[in-house]
């Protein structure tokens, strides 16, 4: 996790709901410098130490930032859930769909989503993210995906359809904007999950439910995307992949149900911690 102010966030790591050990002593930032240098193992070793003599800490309402700090890149999967691909009319892909965001997206778990200007059709989507753990490119098969992984986190994959479907072009226009990739509240290593492709997924608007799903019904699992975008470019330690959201986005919806300032979104992935973000208006 990081903790403090928006630009001066520290790394810790959570060891339950209440505490924490503190590492900013060790460790600059949850980066590319850290995740490509065996940084996860370091802080392994230390928070054992540290915890084990009591060198903890209690949570203290302190503002919560995305676990990881700005990445090189943030990579996108479209269409990645059946149920998502028949609410939306349209043939689950034969392979990946693939986009991107801008990294200056990312914000904290609990900071607010603000709408674009001339937006009129923002919308939710939660999803697993997955956080490389070193530099890779073609990898020689989906098993030796599993080592190139550091762990998982949610997100929320926000996006402004009208942008992203209406002005021709690529969907990174509707998915680019300030505040559009809530992440967080931890980073989770993959030895904590018992099976990544049976963790429930939900996302409320204004306490309506609106996401429910599960990452069982994913077309493409976590370990096929990453080796297969290995075959088209190098990733790089700390890159985030946003693997797609299951049903019940708002453009989905009949008639579709988008964001105006003041909603609240909630949503939350099993192990992966909740987020609550309020939507505020474009600035």
């Amino acid at each position: 996790m990081r903790l403090g102010p928006v630009g001066a966030e520290r790394p810790v790591v959570r060891v339950d709901d209440t505490s924490y050990v503190d590492v900013s002593d060790a460790v600059t930032d949850y980066d590319e410098a850290f995740f490509g240098s065996s940084g996860l193992e370091r802080v392994r070793m230390l928070v054992a130490e540290r915890t084990a003599i009591g060198r903890v800490h209690t949570f203290a309402g302190e503002r919560i930032g995305a676990p990881i700090a700005r990445p090189h890149q943030i990579l996108c999967i479209g269409l990645n859930y059946s149920d998502h691909a028949a609410e939306t009319g349209q043939p689950v892909p034969d392979e990946p769909i693939l986009f991107t965001k801008s990294p200056n997206t990312i914000v904290g778990p609990y900071d607010d989503v603000r709408i674009p200007r001339t937006s009129t059709k923002t919308d939710w989507e939660v999803e697993l993210g997955i956080v490389i753990g070193r530099r890779t490119s073609y990898l020689d098969s989906v098993d030796e995906a599993r080592e190139a992984i550091a762990g998982f986190v949610l997100v929320n994959d926000v996006s402004e359809r009208a942008f992203q479907t209406e002005r021709s072009g690529q969907w990174s226009k509707g998915k680019s904007a300030e505040t559009f990739n809530p992440a967080g509240p931890w980073l989770v290593t993959p030895d904590e999950i018992d099976d990544v492709l049976s963790l429930g997924m939900w996302l409320d608007v204004n306490g309506v439910s609106r996401q429910r799903g599960s990452t069982a019904t994913m077309v493409f699992d976590p370990y096929f995307i990453v080796h297969y975008l290995s075959q088209f470019m190098v990733l790089e330690p700390g890159d985030l992949i946003d693997t797609g959201t299951p049903p019940g986005v708002g453009l989905g919806l009949d008639p579709p149900v988008f964001l105006a300032a003041g909603d609240v979104m909630e949503l939350g992935i099993d192990g992966l911690g909740t987020q609550r973000q309020t939507v505020i208006a474009p600035r």
